[in-house]
């Protein structure tokens, strides 16, 4: 998700019971382990918000 940093407004992690991983966006769910009985594998995350988000833009934060 930090290749997305410079323009998302806000990222929220809630807490869960039963393992619970769920992925949305803007209120849409992308992902679920619940119904996909299984985590994403790597990679498949930013595979599914690319479309959603667009690419991500170029940047490179400044070390001091």
């Amino acid at each position: 998700m930090d290749r997305w940093a410079p323009v998302l407004s806000g990222l929220e992690l809630k807490t869960g019971s039963r393992g619970r991983f769920e992925i949305s966006i803007d209120g849409e769910e992308v992902f679920s382990k619940a119904r996909l009985d299984r985590f994403p594998e790597r990679g498949e995350i930013v595979k599914i918000l690319e479309p959603k988000l667009g690419s991500p833009p170029e940047w490179r934060p400044t070390h001091r």
